[in-house]
């Protein structure tokens, strides 16, 4: 099969491997589509590696669509279609096959075209995450009154939609690049703030009267961005941490705001090991049920054998585009 890898830390490659051998409770997917996670640009470029993944077929990809190939599960037949939700530190979504545990798989109703439910692994993140930024559920008595959602690439947008979806009224989202800010004017966002010729921080301030807004959503990842967050929530207000970290070890962060605030601060990870994988099995049906919007994560695809460019597109931030995807195969559409 062929399949990207990273020969070393900072590059990538694709090359020729076996297909992988199946252990038992795991499945053998026959990938169609993948797409890149802003964490797959830190795991290739940033040190953000798993050693003992390097050389690996597919690593670091763990947003994944395919078809059942073959198993040593009773859960999932030969044939069914799944989206593929690994551990982002075992993921193998950039090749032709992978293996995979049966626990980290949800079968796709059959039909329902597997190109357009491949956003289904990121929604489900930002889904997991809505759950500890507004504990009330899907529909609490009091949403927030006023958002702020940093970064408008894919998960960003999808905040924006849920809190379309909680009922938020007023709703400010940021981004460096005017094309994403365009998608979030058309999904519903209240005003755009284009960085970092204007600030975010000054436009919340102006439209909450100097009070800050309600949740802040920092989906960048960015030292910067986090101080933003911090700057544009009001007095008691909640700041929800998605973004990714931009190094390792310490990062500066600020303290003494966030504590004269008194925020409830929020930082996220680990969807993968939610019990049932609940979340992204709702971000399924929201996908089929035309609730949430994903075509705009859709627009640009590479072949597998340009999954290199594909990872150096998406570490200039898409260069605009929302989401970065691979073409594995010509496969269901």
């Amino acid at each position: 099969m062929r399949a990207a890898f990273m020969p070393r830390p900072g590059a990538l490659e694709v090359g020729d491997f076996d297909v992988p051998r199946l252990a038992s409770g795991q499945v053998l997917v026959e990938m169609r589509y993948a797409s890149i996670c802003g964490s797959d640009v830190h795991v290739v470029f940033d040190g953000f590696h798993n050693p003992d993944r390097l050389g690996r077929p597919g690593y670091p990809g763990h947003e994944g669509v395919g078809v059942v190939a073959d198993t040593r599960s009773g859960r999932f037949p030969v044939g069914t279609p799944v989206l593929t939700v690994p551990s982002g530190r075992t993921g193998g979504c950039f090749a032709e096959f992978q293996t995979v545990p049966d626990t980290h798989l949800v079968e796709l109703p059959p039909g329902s075209g597997l190109r357009r439910l491949l956003p289904a692994q990121q929604l489900g993140t930002t889904l997991f995450a809505m759950r500890r930024f507004v504990p009330d559920g899907p529909r609490p008595e009091r949403p927030p009154r006023s958002a702020v959602v940093i970064g408008a690439g894919s998960a960003g947008l999808f905040f924006l939609q849920l809190l379309l979806r909680l009922g938020c009224p007023e709703i400010v989202v940021s981004d460096l690049h005017p094309r994403r800010l365009a998608v979030a004017e058309r999904l519903g966002a209240t005003q755009v703030v284009h960085a970092p010729m204007e600030s975010v921080v000054e436009a919340v301030l102006d439209r909450t009267g100097g009070a800050g807004a309600d949740l802040v959503v920092e989906a960048a990842g960015y030292d910067r961005c986090r101080q933003d967050a911090v700057a544009a929530a009001r007095h008691h207000g909640t700041v929800g941490f998605f973004g990714y970290p931009e190094s390792g070890g310490n990062a500066p962060f600020p303290v003494h705001e966030a504590f004269r605030r008194s925020l409830t601060t929020q930082w996220v990870s680990g969807a993968q090991s939610e019990p049932g994988l609940r979340s992204f099995r709702e971000a399924v049906d929201l996908i089929r049920a035309g609730e949430v919007e994903v075509g705009h994560c859709l627009t640009r695809m590479f072949p597998l054998e340009e999954t290199p460019a594909a990872l150096a597109a998406a570490r200039r931030q898409g260069d605009g585009a929302v989401k970065i995807g691979i073409d594995i195969s010509d496969g269901l559409r």
